[in-house]
């Protein structure tokens, strides 16, 4: 028998086009109504479930794969900044070392998310469709034997009707007739299994799946708020040490000038609150009674009782001094903001604040 391809013989050919053919035929008569049609009406719900389940995971596994490209994306951002801070930081700067350990720190917190998710979760959905060409293969091919099955089961027929019976045609379209529906009950029950097993699945794995990208998710941005929380607080010293610096020759000069004052003048010690306001303003400014210097808020502070000041990131107060120094509390002072002051020269609205949510200026 002559070869036409690589396991393919012309016998074996001419079969495949005649069962295709037979069962072009038999869809044809069932669509027109003059075939009889086997119908599972459980199954197809069976089908229908599969499909939709297939559907369902196959945008879950998009979108998860969207998300990991967002993350990569996220960590080149990231980390191209963390370049740009380490290119523009100085060596002589406040905390080099540290923020140099930062970025490391920050880079290998993006590479483990990224590679976490990927684990669990992408992973476990590639696993869970992996599975699922085979069995719509398998439905395909149950679809194809149920059609054979009912041709054959109509070709039978047809025999023991006709007027003219062929006992040998009868018995092998009986014979035929078996092995189809062997064939279809077969894959049919396999089917009937497995389906309704794999539609529970689903629940398992979207827990499994979800669970798993939380707690990684979790665990990511706790992480990176403390590696940020560690950067804001470098960031602040460094602005501290700044400030200091600036301020250190103003100092110097109303030191010298407080000095030269005395000599002078030799005021009292009930004029030193004015002289220093004079000196840190510049100018003739009225002042509140009581005035040492100002401070500006570098924290938010809300009061917790009626005789606390509420401070928001860059008030200006004018610290005063306590009527009764033993009223003072370590750590707190005694202010009033300026634009109060400036607006109304009241006091009536002064509170103490804590020192530390300020800085001198």
């Amino acid at each position: 028998m002559a070869e036409l391809g690589k396991g393919v013989t012309a016998g074996k050919l001419a079969l495949n086009v005649q069962k295709r053919l037979s069962r072009a035929q038999e869809k044809v008569l069932q669509k027109l109504g003059k075939a009889d049609e086997t119908r599972d009406t459980a199954f197809e719900e069976l089908v229908t479930n599969f499909n939709k389940q297939m559907a369902e995971g196959t945008k879950l596994q998009r979108d998860l794969k969207a998300y990991l490209s967002a993350v990569k994306m996220m960590h080149e951002a990231s980390r191209r900044l963390q370049d740009c801070l380490a290119d523009m930081y100085e060596p002589d700067w406040f905390g080099k070392e540290e923020t140099d350990a930062l970025a490391e720190d920050t880079d290998t917190l993006w590479l483990d998310y990224h590679q976490n998710v990927t684990d669990k979760s992408l992973l476990c959905m590639d696993t869970y469709l992996a599975q699922f060409p085979e069995i719509k293969a398998r439905i395909a091919k149950r679809e194809r034997k149920l059609v054979d099955f009912d041709s054959a089961r109509h070709h039978f027929g047809s025999l023991q009707k006709g007027k003219k019976k062929d006992e040998a045609k009868i018995a092998k379209a009986e014979e035929e007739l078996g092995r189809a529906q062997k064939i279809f009950e077969e894959l049919n029950v396999e089917l009937q299994d497995e389906l309704p097993a794999l539609w529970e699945s689903r629940v398992g794995v979207y827990v499994g799946t979800f669970q798993s990208l939380a707690g990684h998710q979790e665990k990511f941005h706790n992480e990176m708020s403390k590696l940020s929380q560690n950067l804001n607080d470098i960031m602040t010293k460094m602005e501290e040490q700044r400030q200091l610096k600036k301020d250190a020759p103003a100092a110097s000069k109303t030191g010298d000038g407080a000095k030269s004052e005395e000599a002078n003048h030799s005021e009292s010690a009930s004029s030193a609150p004015k002289l220093q306001s004079l000196v840190t303003n510049g100018s003739n400014g009225e002042l509140p009674p009581g005035f040492l210097y100002k401070v500006k808020a570098v924290h938010e502070y809300t009061a917790t009782d009626n005789d606390e000041l509420e401070l928001n990131i860059g008030d200006v107060v004018l610290v005063l001094a306590f009527d009764n120094p033993d009223e003072q509390d370590d750590g707190w002072l005694l202010g009033l903001k300026e634009s109060h002051w400036l607006q109304k020269k009241d006091i009536s609205a002064k509170g103490v604040f804590p020192e530390n949510f300020t800085q001198k200026v």
